[in-house]
């Protein structure tokens, strides 16, 4: 075919669609929502370019946020235990940090406060399976498929054509039928009517007229963001209309951007392009059909012959199993009958022996023979018949064993082989990566595939919880304790659990899928989730934070320590018994009602690192009164720093801080307000309050109760527990000193940096 043939099919094609030619009825199964199956009604464009009915968003936003949907297609924010408006106190530790009271500089107006971080609002896209995130604005900022819409309508019209649209105008009984629809008055018209209310030389004589239809849409569409203004430009990064507000200053003010004149004809062109390449491959379409229809055919007989063979070798089994069940049962009641026959028998003999009865009332009547000849013939073996049974009576022994443990059957083995059974193409194992996986009041769980494994199609984790150490007996006997629950399918190689109770310890395991074959589960792991909901928070950089000493990554959930010039000079100043004073960090993010808990890391390496609490007060205290070196003596601390070991304060501080370093975990010496998790620890002997120095620490506040807990985050064994003075807004706070590095764990930090 030449160019220009080429070229005039392809504008044959075009004007084909344009006219609306290509057969409507054909094309059903493209315009079927894929959650309620029905045609679609007023469908939404999801940003992964996939459509969805409004009705069937707004239910999945129910069913994943019912706490958080509003009817308004908004997130509804309900008050946060998070700290986030200023009090009086923090506002004068801005000002205080702004005008230089402390170490570092700060170059921004203000401690980052900022409001309430809302919810995600997450919903799983049907077509593609990935979470959609509609963020703060919900289901508004989707855009209607007004294009899928119009053909829907198309469709509804040829499936009732019989169906006339009649006049909105006309009032019964001269009901007319409508010839013409205003897509301006959004009304349909008979042509008497449609001349009456659109005269010539008024505005109205202008209106967009089109066949008549059912469906009006917008004349404009309007950005959903910036409401009052129309879409003009195309954003190719996000693939949808945009207006110049959103490229001035909004989401899209880096993404590049195209008119929508431009994006239409190159659109326009690609996809027209593509349907011509279809109808060209026609031919080749047809072909590849009938070959899947003969792949189907033998699908069918191969799956019929599977099954048959399948069957043949249950039956097989089940012959096999039957024949030994028979046997070990024939063995069983052989056993039986020998042994009872023998304790029958022993029991007749020993009726015997009984007065008038048997043996002894054959003797009495053997006493009464007065011919001694007779009676020495008949006496001599009766005398040896009846030593016996005096003998067994001296000596009694059954003459069988009742027990028939010998008999016992142990089929665990076979049930285990029985249990593995599969076909050869059973998927293998996976194994849950313990390293990677994190549980807080959601799991993060990940795992392994074999290295040599074929393609998944999907794989299902599972857990149950197995009780907790605020359960009673009742409650874990109940139905929620123990009962196997499923997620739904997983394509990746990890997945969130979410709605984990508190303290309480849960098992998990993983199979997967491949051609609708499950494998066997990975071996169960046991987690224990932390005593309350994970605290998500960042490092701040306002206030306090010493750019000299310490350095903080872009992401802020990792600061670093480290021993440089400026650590050298201040303690040249020193010429003996002293050390450098700590370089504090805090969170970004205050504490002021709740129980709250989160974790992090501390490098083995570190020289000495403290962690816990601080009040918004005592903060302002120790960044007005900054101490470039320090006695040995003192120490921001609860009385556990080095020096002041055999110290401990009866009376509840604000603050709590607890030392690591070089590897180990000082615990304080214990008072009437705290408790040690070792008796040896609460002894005093500074020796014994050395501890390893766990691989993840975790720290967890009862603001209410006023008492903070320290745990091994591996196993939540709590370290130490301490009171702690609560009266003002509590923030995380980290001292460093000398090289050290403290990271916070992901899911601390996963919310908020989405944010």
């Amino acid at each position: 075919m030449s160019d220009s043939e080429d070229m005039t099919e392809f504008a044959s094609i075009v004007e084909r669609i344009e006219r609306g030619e290509v057969p409507i009825k054909n094309i059903e199964r493209e315009l079927i929502c894929p959650i309620c199956k029905e045609l679609f009604t007023h469908p939404l464009i999801l940003p992964c370019q996939h459509s969805v009915c409004h009705k069937c968003v707004r239910e999945l936003l129910m069913q994943n946020h019912e706490d958080s949907f509003d009817a308004g297609s908004e997130c509804s924010l309900p008050g946060s235990p998070r700290s986030r408006v200023p009090s009086p106190s923090m506002e004068r530790l801005d000002r205080l940090v702004r005008s230089g009271g402390s170490r570092g500089s700060i170059s921004s107006p203000g401690w980052r406060r900022g409001s309430v971080t809302p919810r995600v609002t997450t919903i799983p896209c049907p077509g593609c399976q990935h979470d959609i995130d509609l963020g703060e604005r919900g289901i508004s900022m989707l855009f209607r498929n007004f294009t899928l819409e119009s053909i829907v309508e198309r469709y509804r019209q040829a499936a009732r054509a019989a169906v006339a649209i009649m006049c909105n105008i006309c009032k019964p009984p001269q009901l007319q039928e409508a010839t013409k629809s205003c897509m301006d008055c959004k009304a349909s018209y008979c042509n008497e009517c449609f001349k009456l209310h659109h005269p010539w030389g008024t505005p109205k004589a202008q209106h967009e007229y089109v066949g008549p239809t059912t469906n009006f849409r917008p004349k404009v569409l309007m950005c959903p963001e910036h409401e009052m203004e129309k879409v003009n430009m195309y954003c190719e990064v996000c693939r949808r209309p945009v207006c110049h507000l959103c490229k001035l200053g909004g989401s899209h003010a880096n993404h590049k951007v195209t008119s929508m004149s431009s994006a239409y004809k190159i659109l326009k062109e690609k996809l027209a392009k593509s349907i011509h390449y279809l109808i060209s491959k026609e031919d080749q379409v047809r072909t590849q059909i009938t070959e899947l229809e003969l792949l189907i055919s033998q699908t069918e007989e191969n799956g019929q012959l599977a099954e048959r063979r399948a069957n043949e070798h249950f039956e097989r089994l089940f012959e096999t199993l039957q024949e030994r069940k028979s046997e070990m049962l024939r063995s069983i009641e052989q056993s039986r009958n020998r042994r009872l026959d023998q304790l029958k028998g022993q029991v007749e003999e020993y009726q015997g022996m009984l007065e008038n009865s048997g043996l002894v009332g054959y003797a009495q009547e053997v006493l009464k023979e007065t011919d001694q000849s007779c009676f020495v013939q008949t006496a001599k073996q009766l005398h040896i018949r009846i030593q016996k049974a005096t003998e067994s009576l001296r000596t009694f022994h059954p003459a069988a064993d009742p027990c028939f443990d010998e008999f016992v059957l142990d089929t665990s083995r076979e049930e285990t082989l029985l249990k593995e059974m599969c076909f050869g193409g059973v998927p293998d194992p996976p194994l849950i990566d313990l390293s990677n996986s994190k549980v807080y009041n959601e799991a993060l769980i990940c795992w392994r595939l074999s290295d040599d494994h074929l393609p998944t199609d999907h794989h299902v984790v599972e857990y149950r919880r197995l009780g907790g150490p605020s359960q009673s007996p009742s409650q874990e006997d109940g139905e929620d304790s123990g009962v196997w629950r499923a997620t739904d399918r997983v394509y990746g190689p990890s997945t969130v659990v979410s709605d984990l109770e508190p303290d309480s310890l849960y098992s998990f395991r993983v199979r997967s899928c491949r051609n609708s074959m499950f494998s066997p589960y990975s071996p169960e792991v046991t987690f224990h989730t932390p005593p309350a909901p994970a605290f998500g928070f960042l490092f701040s950089d306002k206030c306090g934070f010493s750019t000299e000493r310490l350095i903080l990554n872009k992401r802020r959930d990792t600061v670093e320590s480290v021993a440089g010039m400026a650590f050298l000079l201040a303690a040249e100043r020193v010429q003996t018994g002293s050390y450098i004073g700590l370089d504090y960090i805090i969170g970004d993010t205050g504490i002021s009602q709740g129980r709250h808990y989160w974790a992090f890391k501390v490098e083995p390496y570190s020289y000495m690192v403290k962690v816990g609490v601080a009040s918004d007060s005592k903060l302002l205290e120790w960044f007005h009164n900054p101490r470039d070196t320090s006695s040995p003596r003192y120490d921001h601390d609860s009385g556990h720093d080095s020096g002041s070991e055999d110290t401990c304060y009866e009376l509840s501080q604000p603050f709590t801080l607890l030392t690591l370093g070089m590897g180990k975990l000082f615990i304080p010496k214990a008072s009437s307000s705290s408790s040690v998790s070792t008796a040896s620890a609460a002894s005093g002997d500074p020796g014994n309050r050395m501890l390893p120095m766990p691989q993840r620490l975790g720290v967890c506040l009862d603001y209410d109760a006023c008492r903070v807990y320290f745990y091994d985050a591996d196993t939540m064994r709590c370290l130490y527990e301490r009171q702690v003075d609560c009266s003002g807004t509590m923030y995380p706070a980290f001292g460093l000193m000398g090289s050290g590095k403290v990271q916070l764990e992901e899911f601390i930090t996963a919310k908020r940096l989405t944010f």
